[in-house]
């Protein structure tokens, strides 16, 4: 007796739409991995420095359309790294790494950034999200919030690292973002407002110390912060926590 649905004895569509649906599924699943190896790759290794991994299956490079008229085109194998400024403490793998030269510009360990884009991140209208309160003056404090500039930068070590210039708002977020700080020399920097503590007569910062506040990453526009400033800015004050004082690093126990 036939049974409906049956194509022969031994097959039926039910069978038949599991099959495509496996097929379907598998495919998904190569598609995904594939367009996940647009970015990232090729891994290196962090000891030898060479290409250990080209992320396969590798897919068809793909140019995409930014805002702007800028384009990318992804995946870039011949892409060149920022120089890899550490070393392994021993040959074993998994080991761990030193940095060299100056540990907070080292861009490693908790002061390793992202290599985002050099300009600045933009709102809906064109303008750039993130600017001092002199530039956008309508925003302000609010009455019942302490207002910190004028107020002291007082470091890591007790010791005033410099006064606080103005606030960076994101307007979209609708927050502080950053403190510009003046040092010594006239010279102004920012301080991300996630590592300062703002008390009613100073603004505390534990990450760094008063000498460093010289060194942080400068902009290219006192009046705008591109993405990679951003990443470089708060990678610096990152690294401070755990490179501002060599004792920071050492053990514990």
């Amino acid at each position: 007796m036939q049974t409906v649905g049956n194509i022969t004895g031994y097959v039926d569509l039910a069978q038949i739409l599991l099959y495509v649906f496996w097929i379907f599924f598998a495919g998904l699943i190569y598609y995904l991995v594939q367009e996940g190896h647009r970015e990232g790759y090729p891994l290196e290794s962090s000891s030898s420095g060479r290409a250990v991994v080209k992320g396969f299956p590798i897919p068809e490079p793909k140019t995409f359309l930014l805002e702007g008229g800028r384009s990318v085109t992804v995946p870039d194998l011949m892409r060149k790294e920022p120089s890899y400024n550490a070393v392994a403490t021993s040959p074993t793998s998994g080991a761990p790494i030193e940095p060299k030269g100056d540990a907070m510009l080292a861009a490693v360990g908790p002061g390793a950034y992202s290599s985002r884009e050099d300009v600045p991140e933009m709102t809906g209208h064109g303008k750039p999200l993130i600017q001092p309160l002199r530039v956008v003056s309508d925003y302000t404090v609010a009455s019942q919030d302490v207002d910190p500039r004028g107020l002291p930068v007082m470091a890591g070590d007790g010791k005033q690292g410099g006064t606080v210039k103005d606030i960076w708002i994101d307007s979209a977020e609708m927050m502080f973002r950053y403190l510009e700080v003046e040092v010594a020399g006239g010279k102004t920097v920012l301080l991300p407002m996630m590592f300062s503590v703002i008390r009613r007569n100073q603004v505390e910062v534990h990450s760094v110390y008063a000498r460093h506040f010289a060194a942080v990453p400068a902009l290219r526009n006192p009046d705008q912060i591109t993405k990679l400033e951003e990443e470089k800015i708060s990678a610096y004050y990152g690294g401070g926590t755990f490179y501002a004082d060599a004792k920071r690093s050492e053990p514990l126990i």
